[in-house]
C-alpha cells in the first residue's frame, strides 16, 4: 500500500510550518495567556494566528522570527476579542468582581496580572518571560523605547503593591 503523494505535493507548506506549529505552540499559548489570563482565550488565539500564518506562509516563512509575527497576531486577535466581549456586556455590569483578591488568593499571579492594563502585561511578557530586549518590545509592540520603559516599570510596581511583594533595594 502507497503511502500517498510526499506533503509538498499535497499542496502543504513544506514542512517548516508544521515545525514551527510543535515546537513553539505551547510556549506561545502560555505567553499569551500572561496577557489574557485565560488560558483557553489565549489558545483560541493562538490557533487564529496559526492560521493566518498558514495562509500567509510563503511569505511570514522567511522571516528572521516567525513565531514572533505568530505571537504578535495572536495578542493583537486576543485583544481584538476581549473588546468585541466587553461591547456586547451589558451596562453597569463589569468585571471588578472578579479582580477582586480575597485573603486565601492575594498571592495569586493571575489574579494581579488581570489588574494591570493590557499594553503593560504585553510589554512585561515580551521583556521579563520572552527575554526581548527593550529595544525589541518597543519594535514588536510599534511602540517608543520611552513608553516600552514606562510600562515595564509601571507594571512592576503594580505586580509587587498588588502580590505584597517587597522589591530589592536598588544601588
Amino acid at each position: 500500500m502507497a503511502a500517498g503523494p510526499p506533503i509538498e505535493d499535497a499542496g502543504v507548506p513544506t514542512t517548516n510550518f508544521t515545525d514551527l506549529y510543535a515546537t513553539s505552540f505551547a510556549r506561545l499559548v502560555g505567553q499569551v495567556t500572561v496577557v489574557t489570563t485565560d488560558r483557553e482565550a489565549a489558545e483560541e488565539a493562538v490557533q487564529e494566528a496559526f492560521g493566518r500564518l498558514w495562509k500567509r506562509w510563503d511569505d511570514v516563512g522567511s522571516y528572521d522570527r516567525p513565531e514572533a509575527w505568530v505571537r504578535r497576531v495572536a495578542i493583537n486577535v486576543a485583544i481584538s476579542q476581549w473588546r468585541r466581549l466587553a461591547r456586547l456586556r451589558p451596562l453597569g455590569e463589569t468585571d471588578r468582581a472578579a479582580r477582586e483578591v480575597d485573603v486565601v488568593t492575594r498571592h495569586d499571579v493571575a489574579s494581579a496580572l488581570r489588574t494591570l492594563p493590557v499594553k503593560h502585561r504585553h510589554a512585561l511578557l515580551l521583556h521579563c518571560v520572552v527575554g526581548l530586549s527593550v529595544t525589541e518590545v518597543a519594535d514588536e509592540m510599534g511602540a517608543p523605547e520611552g513608553t516600552v520603559k514606562s510600562w515595564l516599570f509601571r507594571g512592576r510596581e503594580a505586580l509587587h503593591r498588588s502580590l505584597g511583594v517587597e522589591e530589592a533595594p536598588r544601588d
